[in-house]
């Protein structure tokens, strides 16, 4: 195949894959599987790394993030991002709209957006590039957050159409609600803690340093706003069309209003209508539709003078308390839950409301019987976000947080640092074994079909199931004449467990429910460990050399390695015939050329990153450790190294190797 038939096919992949991602997360019409996509994405990955020369930064296998950990870098505004004037009336909205009319004195319009409750981005592309993703900062300047913005699939790398060389859009990041949710599920499977809304999440992505991190983040992105010297139209919302034609993400709703009636309408509408979406918003915008006019208009020091913003009120209910229930989830975390009459709030009917922890309980003076404030606000879960004291009956009894386990008796502790309090008893109290069965058989881990939680719970309720391990010992005779389980059901069930043995190694270590182990810290521990067995036996310091394993991670695999049930459960899977290493083909070592070696990484590099050269040392069968020592074979050293551990590698003889020598030795 010539040169020129790579390019192109190259180029085809390139251009094919931008418009499923543009169908997908813009049109929200895919018209090919996932398994497709994944193959066409697989098939450029594999070209563009045979022919580095046809790299382009632009293209879309450029979308997953770099493990660089990179400082922002602070760029100025071209046109300064002022914040709009906040209304929480409609009396203020109609002054807002006769002084317009007053300043301008001829006819005008004024469109009506959403105001979307995430984090405000500018957006600079040049020749139809993207070039630049900047934060809202101080309105002035903000942070350079370019490679992050890239990992959104629905801001297009490259634009098309009758674009103006330079321009500059506007819009904001948010994450989806059902996506958020999801995230959070995930979360708290792995003993993490949730995020606590989408929007600080949106914004606390977008300023994490690792933009690999990023991309495993479900962001989005609306556009709303043009600027430039040379525009299409003059008229805002026709800019947003042209916008919408050259690929980008802009919303539908939105209405061009001739008058204050038809302004109030929209409001009222949405006001409404929000619960329906799948993103929060958390008011209008308006802003004067003819750019001239919006010019004449100008600004106060702070304001534009042709925009403001409508505020919805955060909608509360008000009702009782009547109990609090304390529920015992996976990991052990006891999560205080209240008890509420029925209340209408944000178009559903409201009865339960997160409590979060003691400490909150505390900081409401929280009473049964109290009358208090429930809000829905950025929130998923609705929260008590006051208690109305007046109201309170003199002989009400303070809500106080429970001191022993409500499934199990035992009594509860409070990890130093942490706010949740902790069941200990981690073998035999109810909620937590049936939780980790249920982590153990889920889809990303084990896989085990017909299991969900109420066979789980039957099963566990027969003395069948008391851990993981008691469900390879099942037999379909002893499932058969289970309740809502005939013959064909139990004998798929036995199938699904058999066919869980295939799982490789790094499902399985998630699957095992080690607090802090997710699906990708367990993958990134299989693939630097290879074995369960060489991870049980890992000391701290080789634990946290692997990367993204902090102290908190290190420590809680030590401790589940350090209690002897954990290690006669893991027996009992090993001799079941479950995968505890990596297969020869996992592991892909393609040489053994620095078995034995000792490295340590410091700085920034050129042609990798750091990550990938110590993929590269575990490939050759060398091994990665964090801090130098006597036992260090050679030190990798590159830009912005710091002088400290410069200094301690000469005191210790340790030879100080460059990106090119390092490379130089796999080639041996």
């Amino acid at each position: 195949m010539s040169n020129t038939d790579i390019a192109r096919i190259i180029e085809q992949l390139r251009e094919g894959l931008n418009q499923h991602n543009y169908r997908y997360y813009v049109l929200n019409s895919p018209v090919i599987s996932d398994y497709e996509y994944d193959q066409l994405m697989d098939k450029l990955i594999e070209l563009e790394r045979k022919y580095p020369e046809y790299f382009d930064p632009d293209s879309p296998t450029q979308r997953v993030g770099s493990d660089i950990n990179v400082e922002f870098k602070q760029v100025k505004h071209k046109y300064p991002m002022l914040s709009l004037g906040n209304t929480y009336n409609e009396g203020e909205i109609t002054d807002f709209y006769n002084r317009v009319a007053k300043a301008l004195n001829e006819p005008f319009e004024i469109v009506c957006e959403l105001k979307y409750d995430g984090a405000s981005i500018s957006l600079v592309y040049e020749n139809g590039r993207l070039v630049r993703g900047v934060t809202r900062g101080d309105g002035t300047q903000g942070d350079d957050v370019t490679a992050n913005v890239k990992t959104i699939k629905s801001i297009p790398l490259k634009i098309k159409g009758d674009y103006p060389a330079e321009f500059e859009i506007r819009g904001e990041v948010f994450i989806p609600r059902n996506k958020f949710e999801q995230m959070n599920r995930e979360r708290i499977e792995a003993g993490e803690e949730p995020f606590s809304n989408p929007r600080n999440t949106a914004a606390g992505s977008l300023k994490l340093q690792n933009s690999k991190q990023v991309a495993q983040r479900p962001l989005d992105c609306f556009l709303y706003y043009l600027l430039g010297e040379d525009l299409p139209s003059d008229k805002h919302a026709e800019n947003l069309e042209k916008a919408r034609s050259w690929g980008f993400k802009i919303p539908e709703e939105y209405k061009v209003c001739g008058s204050l009636n038809e302004i109030f309408e929209f409001i009222h509408y949405w006001d409404t209508a929000r619960y329906e979406l799948n993103y929060d918003i958390d008011g209008i915008v308006l802003k004067v539709n003819d750019i001239n006019q919006q010019k004449r208009l100008g600004f106060t020091a702070k304001n534009p003078r042709w925009a403001i913003s409508y505020k919805f009120k955060a909608e509360q209910g008000y009702t009782k308390l009547l109990s609090v229930d304390f529920q015992v989830g996976r990991t052990g975390a006891v999560t205080p839950v209240a008890n509420l009459e029925p209340v209408q709030l944000a178009g559903t009917i409201v009865k339960r409301a997160s409590l979060h922890n003691a400490d909150f309980i505390k900081s409401l003076d929280l009473h049964i019987g109290d009358m208090v404030f429930v809000e829905k606000g950025g929130e998923i879960i609705p929260k008590i976000v006051k208690v109305d004291v007046d109201a309170r009956k003199p002989d009400s009894e303070p809500v106080r947080f429970i001191t022993h386990c409500p499934e199990c008796g035992t009594e509860l502790v409070r990890p130093e640092g942490e706010a949740a309090y902790y069941c200990p008893n981690s073998e035999s109290c109810p909620p937590q074994v049936k939780g980790r069965i249920e982590h153990f058989i889920s889809r990303k881990a084990m896989n085990i079909d017909g299991l969900g939680a109420e066979t789980i719970d039957l099963l566990y309720s027969v003395n069948l199931v008391k851990d993981v391990a008691d469900l390879y010992s099942l037999h379909p005779m002893q499932l058969m004449p289970l309740e809502r389980l005939g013959e064909k059901s139990a004998r798929n069930i036995i199938r699904s467990i058999e066919e869980s043995k295939k799982v490789p190694f790094p499902r399985v270590l998630y699957a095992l429910g080690i607090r802090y182990v997710g699906e990708t810290v367990a993958k990134k521990l299989a693939y630097a460990f290879k074995s369960i067995d060489k991870l049980k036996d890992a000391t701290q310091e080789e634990l946290t050399s692997v990367d993204e394993i902090g102290e908190r991670i290190a420590q809680s695999i030590i401790s589940f390695f350090s209690n002897e049930k954990n290690i006669e459960l893991i027996e009992r899977l090993k001799k079941a015939g479950l995968q505890f290493e990596l297969k020869e083909e996992e592991e892909n070592r393609v040489s053994q050329v620095l078995n034995g070696k000792t490295f340590v990484i410091s700085g920034t590099f050129s042609n990798h990153s750091r990550d990938e050269i110590k993929e590269l040392i575990e490939r050759y069968g060398g091994k990665n450790t964090s801090s130098l020592s006597s036992k260090t074979d050679y030190l990798v050293a590159g830009e912005n190294m710091g002088p400290a551990k410069l200094a301690k590698a000469e005191k210790l003889g340790i030879p100080i190797i460059s990106e090119e020598d390092f490379e130089k030795m796999l080639q041996q």
